[in-house]
């Protein structure tokens, strides 16, 4: 067993040993059927089932995908093949056939982990389809209420290496074909630690994690658990009156997830003002979107504690996080400091470093930062000369040195030869209150090279926006006329991802890229 520290481990297995011994018996997860299970038992359970594991063959290097739901279970089988050494593979329950037969074949998957028929979907038939059309034969295994266990005694050594690739994540494919992002134990428990440090988490805090565990936040958030040992509520399925009530009860201090999550709990907040819907709660905590700068004071307002907005990505899950020491200036209008650990440099569409205050495209260095995609072809395009990852982001650093994102390099509308923030619209339009929400998109226009759209969701209990009542408000709040959106359309719902709400710029492109339209008049 090992005998290194917390501050000493550099694997997640040694993370885990150093925690259990120094607080065994603090809870680190509950769930919603009231199950507790502390840092020892965590530790002991996954070397049961790390056993179990090895007995039907899974070992150091063993490639195993795992598509299963955030449960006390799945934490346990990701510990127990970290302290294997196998290569893991985790995929988001919502992804189906075309998706998963994708990854899983070229993973290569020598073992694939469902939670057998679960929220109304057969996961077995489906590996069963995937093995038939891909030609391949992983071992499938239901690890959903149960887990292979074994004797410990029979284990070979845990590994050592922290640099090691250990995981691997796929992107979204919203923007482009779905890549297969490598990591390590060091690179999770780097943005873990990040985390940790920034929101300053301490042991009296209870956490949660309702969204997918298998989302590189999953991982990631746990090492922030094991690091300053305290707990977190899972959530197995989110539904918010359900989060809300186990929350409450659980006593969780900090809740999110992103915009999304911090826009359902408003929702609820607001049917019962004055009243703290989770009255532990001390902040929420997220990122995966932009966040406009309206909604933190809304949340301040109406619910009493900040949102500590952060920034990060599948190939960097950590890099700058706002915190309850920021102002509320730089809360509302920035993602926060740079984690520990991580550097930012800012460099402009001409490739030269940006002074401070002037937008240019993020690039990032760090313990923190993936090692490279499945697919070495794509590396070369990722990162720099200097070795800088390319997030594709664009923004600035301001006086403070905190990180104020303004768009995506592909996210800019070139107007006419003009770029044009899509985010800056986005803002703006986010505080007028038939606003719900609303993503900007560009499209396809002969004249301009690209026109500018509004793509608005209603506010609930508002009536549609009007695109004269659009541009008098734009105008009225000095946004300059060329950035002005050509065209609205107003939509019953936006079309987001299902892991952190995240707006399909992409669906809304397809949309209405074709969609007839003429210059109106705009007063």
């Amino acid at each position: 067993m090992s005998t290194k520290t917390i501050e000493q481990a550099a694997t997640m297995w040694e993370l885990v040993e150093a925690r259990a011994a120094a607080s065994p018996d603090v809870v680190v997860l509950y769930d919603g059927d009231d199950r507790e299970v502390t840092f020892a038992e965590l530790r002991d359970r996954a070397e049961r089932v790390a056993a179990g594991l090895h007995d039907l063959g899974v070992g150091h290097g063993t490639r195993v995908t795992w598509q299963l739901p955030t449960r006390i279970e799945t934490v346990v089988l990701s510990l127990a093949l970290a302290r294997l050494g196998a290569v893991q593979n985790p995929i988001l329950p919502l992804y189906r056939d075309r998706e998963v037969g994708f990854v899983v074949s070229q993973v290569g998957a020598e073992f694939f982990c469902v939670p057998g028929d679960w929220n109304g979907f057969d996961f077995v038939a489906m590996a069963d389809r995937i093995k038939a059309e891909h030609g391949i034969d992983p071992t499938v295994l239901v690890t959903y209420d149960s887990l292979p266990e074994g004797d410990p005694a029979t284990l070979p050594p845990a590994p050592t290496d922290g640099d090691e690739v250990r995981w691997i994540y796929y992107t979204s494919g919203t923007t482009s074909a779905p890549k297969g992002v490598q990591h390590s134990d060091g690179t999770l428990m780097a943005g873990g630690l990040g985390l940790a440090d920034a929101v300053k988490l301490s042991a009296d805090d209870i956490g949660s994690i309702a969204f997918p565990y298998s989302h590189i936040a999953g991982p990631d958030y746990l090492m922030t658990l094991l690091y300053r040992g305290c707990g977190a509520v899972l959530v197995e399925a989110f539904k918010l009156d359900d989060a809300v009530e186990l929350f409450a009860r659980k006593g969780a201090t900090m809740a999110g997830g992103g915009p999304a999550f911090y826009q359902m709990y408003l929702a609820k907040q607001r049917t019962q003002p004055g009243v703290p819907i989770i009255p532990s709660l001390r902040l929420l905590s997220g990122g995966g979107a932009p966040k406009p700068p309206e909604m933190y004071t809304e949340v301040k307002e109406e619910m009493g504690i900040p949102v500590c907005h952060g920034y990060g990505m599948t190939e960097c899950p950590m890099i700058a996080q706002g915190g309850p020491d920021d102002t509320e200036a730089q809360l509302m209008y920035t993602d926060g400091p740079p984690v520990t650990g991580i550097s930012i440099r800012i460099v402009t569409l001409e490739g030269e470093v940006a002074p401070q205050g002037t937008d240019g495209e993020v690039r990032v260095k760090g313990p923190m930062v993936f090692k490279g995609y499945t697919d070495p072809s794509l590396d070369a395009d990722a990162f720099d000369d200097d070795g800088w990852f390319r997030t594709g982001d664009l923004g600035h650093l301001d006086e403070g040195g905190h990180v104020v994102l303004t768009g995506r390099l592909k996210d800019v509308i070139i107007r006419k030869g003009e770029n044009i923030s899509a985010k800056e619209i986005e803002d703006l339009l986010y505080q007028h209150p038939k606003v719900g929400d609303v993503a900007v998109i560009g499209l396809p226009d002969r004249e301009r090279g690209e026109r500018v759209c509004a793509c608005v969701e209603t506010a609930t209990g508002a009536e549609p926006l009007e695109f004269a009542e659009m541009v008098a408000y734009l105008k009225d709040h000095e946004l300059m006329v060329q950035k002005i959106p050509e065209q609205l359309e107003v939509v019953d719902a936006l079309p987001r991802n299902n892991t952190l709400g995240k707006i399909l710029k992409t669906d809304l492109r397809d949309q209405f890229r074709d969609k007839p339209w003429s210059p109106p008049a705009r007063g």
